[in-house]
Formats: structure tokens, sequence, C-alpha cells
């Protein structure tokens, strides 16, 4: 467009944009960021509940059991309990580092497990039960999250279908 020839006008939308996607920009690569790694403790979660209990139910304690898990696999979640290990190391009592490891990941189900682990702890109940429990739970919300993308994907297979397939087949028959 010709407009867009003039260097003068050029500069002034250079200046104006510059500044706004300058401001907004950081934000969205860190909450784009932050959701992933949501995403990636949220995945890892059941199957490292799994290897957790299989761990206590042998009779490792918590902590033993969770460092024997984190060493493992080195993803998002690995790290986070590792960390929270080292909280505990350094004197934290295992409520406080829960806790933190809570405030810190901000995944709704890894608040719900370190609820029940900090009532189980509260309350003496078994934790390997308490364990059990949670990783069953767990693993059910990674299924209906499964299906529920499996639901998602014919409505999105739709404008592909309309824009690429149907125009072909239309000028084929």
């Amino acid at each position: 467009i010709r407009v867009f020839d003039d260097p003068r006008l050029r500069n002034v939308l250079v200046l104006v944009i510059s500044p706004i996607v300058g401001f907004f920009a950081p934000d969205l690569l860190v909450r784009a960021r932050a959701d992933r790694r949501a995403e990636s403790i949220t995945r890892a979660l059941p199957d490292l509940l799994d290897q957790v209990t299989i761990s206590v139910e042998a009779g490792l304690g918590f902590e033993a059991a969770l460092a024997r898990t984190s060493r493992g696999p080195t993803n998002v979640l690995a790290q986070e309990f590792l960390r929270m290990l080292q909280d505990i190391r350094f004197g934290s009592t295992r409520s406080d580092a829960l806790e933190a490891l809570a405030e810190r990941s901000q995944v709704d189900d890894l608040r719900t497990v370190v609820l029940a682990l900090r009532q189980a702890d509260a309350l003496g109940v078994p934790l390997a039960a308490t364990l059990r429990t949670l990783a069953i739970e767990m693993r059910e919300k990674r299924r209906y999250r499964a299906e529920e993308r499996a639901q998602r994907l014919p409505t999105l297979m739709i404008f592909p279908l309309g824009l690429c397939i149907l125009p072909a087949l239309f000028i084929v028959i």
C-alpha cells in the first residue's frame, strides 16, 4: 500500500506500535510459559504419585520415596519435589514445605494432593492409603481430560474439512 511508502508515517507507526508490543509481549510470553509448566506438572502428577505410592507401600518413608522417584525422570514436577525436600532438609516442616510447593506451582491438582497430604499428616491417617486414593483420582482426572480433548476434536476438524477438502471434492464431482 502507498501509505507505508512515506518514511515519516512508517516511523510514527513504529513509535506507536513498539511500546504497545513491548508492554504486552513479556506478559504474554511469561503466561504462555507458565501454562506449559502447569500442563507439564498436571501430566506428570499421576505417574509420580503411583511411583511414590509403590515406594511407600514397599516400606520407604514419604521423604525417601519422594527422593527416590524424583531422581529418575527430570521433569518439572520432579524438580519441584526435590525443591520441597531441600526445604525440609533446611529445617522447614513437611506441612510448610508442602504449602510452599502448592504456592510455587499454582496447579489445582497439585494443590489437591498437597491438601490431602497435609490432612493425612495432621490426622494421622496412613500415608500409603492416602497416596493410593490420590493416585487413582489423578489418573481418572487425566482420563477425563483426554476424553474432553477427544470430544473437541470433531469441532476443530470442521474448518480444515470445509476449507481444504470439500472445495476439491466439489471440483472433482
